[in-house]
């Protein structure tokens, strides 16, 4: 086996260790769009883990964060990347360890764009994790929501446009990402609190969050109308339908979907 073939084979083993709800999308996807949306999505993961991670101090996070975002500016120089975190490799994930492997096998045509997303989401979480994630209106969590999954959605419409030429609304594809990112905050709302953090605006309640995920989540609806490639399609369908179900659960006081729900809303998505 090559190199990248063996390198694209531990990418779709990483994606399904760190992401449920996207690995089951992209797994479906055709090869060129499977490698490309897999090196991307394990790109910012790599970042998310280093804002999220619980033993890290905060200085040492922002410190790390805006380090990689100028790497990610320029030619990826992996040894200086290696340098930078080797005094939390101990701490740190095999993703975030990986992250030049994850850009190397990304196609040439695209991988500024995901270098140049990855790089703005590492520079807007440095800010908030500076702001200790003191979210005090709907304007912070627009902004915080934008760094951490809004810039998903514009990462994924440059690698449709790449890909054959799809346009889509940007102002969607950042209601889609922040949607997901909302529901993500409705579900873990107490393990939020424990660790001391609340992403919800000061004054709201949980209706006015749920409110605000189903807003965005209609943006994601809006968004796939200007998409006529089935396979993408597909792909925007399943973590929308999974987030929607999701939304329903936790109103009616449940944590989370199963994983039979899981498995058939895949099955019904991709039978359409």
């Amino acid at each position: 086996m090559s190199d990248t073939k063996q390198l694209q084979k531990e990418a779709m083993h990483m994606l399904k260790l760190t992401s449920r709800t996207f690995y089951i999308p992209i797994n479906l996807l055709k090869p060129t769009l499977k490698k490309t949306v897999a090196s991307a999505y394990l790109c910012m993961r790599a970042i998310d883990e280093i804002e999220d991670h619980e033993q890290i101090e905060p200085e040492a996070k922002e410190r790390l964060l805006r380090s990689t975002s100028l790497l990610l500016k320029r030619d990826f120089d992996e040894i200086a990347y290696r340098e930078l975190l080797q005094p939390y490799e101990s701490l740190l994930p095999e993703v975030t360890m990986r992250l030049g492997d994850w850009i190397r096998i990304c196609p040439s045509g695209i991988v500024d764009k995901v270098k140049d997303s990855t790089s703005i989401m590492a520079g807007g979480m440095a800010d908030w994790v500076e702001k200790d994630w003191h979210i005090k209106s709907k304007e912070d969590l627009d902004d915080y929501t934008y760094y951490v999954a809004g810039l998903v959605g514009v990462m994924l419409s440059d690698i449709w446009y790449w890909y054959d030429g799809t346009q889509t609304d940007r102002e969607l594809a950042i209601g889609y990402g922040r949607g997901l990112q909302a529901v993500n905050i409705l579900r873990n709302q107490g393990e939020d609190h424990e660790r001391g953090v609340r992403f919800i605006p000061d004054g709201w309640g949980t209706d006015d969050m749920f409110s605000y995920t189903e807003n965005n989540l209609a943006q994601a609806d809006e968004y796939m109308k200007d998409i006529n490639t089935k396979n993408i399609i597909m792909f925007c369908k399943i973590p929308l339908a999974l987030a929607k179900r999701t939304v329903k659960a936790l109103k009616d006081g449940r944590e989370k979907i199963s994983r039979n729900e899981v498995e058939t809303i895949v099955e019904e998505v991709t039978k359409e």
